[in-house]
């Protein structure tokens, strides 16, 4: 939810001085914005359906990344500006979504191993 506030990039576009593009300034981001927040908060309560939960990280994912390409071609409307500091955040989420998916994998072996001890 981070990236309906923050902004991702700011410059000069068309006869605007200066405007900033974040999740809420562009429907299709604002959209992407609230179901990867969503599907990362249902995951995050489905710990007892390991499948389901690695599914889901794979679909925020990989609407995370429909995202930032979205973000980068609205980027091409500005004349003119950069990249702000807070778009670290944007490029962080993937990370932990991949990051999420290797954890959930590797709970999903720990119990699979614990099963066949019994």
């Amino acid at each position: 939810m981070g990236t309906l506030k923050f902004s991702f990039y700011s410059g000069n576009k068309d006869n605007k001085l200066f405007t900033e593009l974040n999740g809420s300034s562009y429907f299709l981001l604002l959209i992407l914005a609230v179901v990867v927040a969503l599907t990362a908060l249902s995951a995050i309560f489905l710990f007892r359906n390991r499948k389901l939960q690695m599914q889901l990280g794979l679909v925020g994912f990989l609407l995370q990344v429909i995202a930032v390409v979205v973000y980068f071609l609205q980027t091409k409307q500005y004349t003119e500006g950069s990249f702000t500091l807070t778009s670290v955040l944007t490029f962080a989420i993937p990370v932990f979504f991949i990051l999420a998916i290797m954890g959930i994998r590797k709970d999903d072996k720990l119990v699979k191993s614990m099963d066949r001890l019994r």
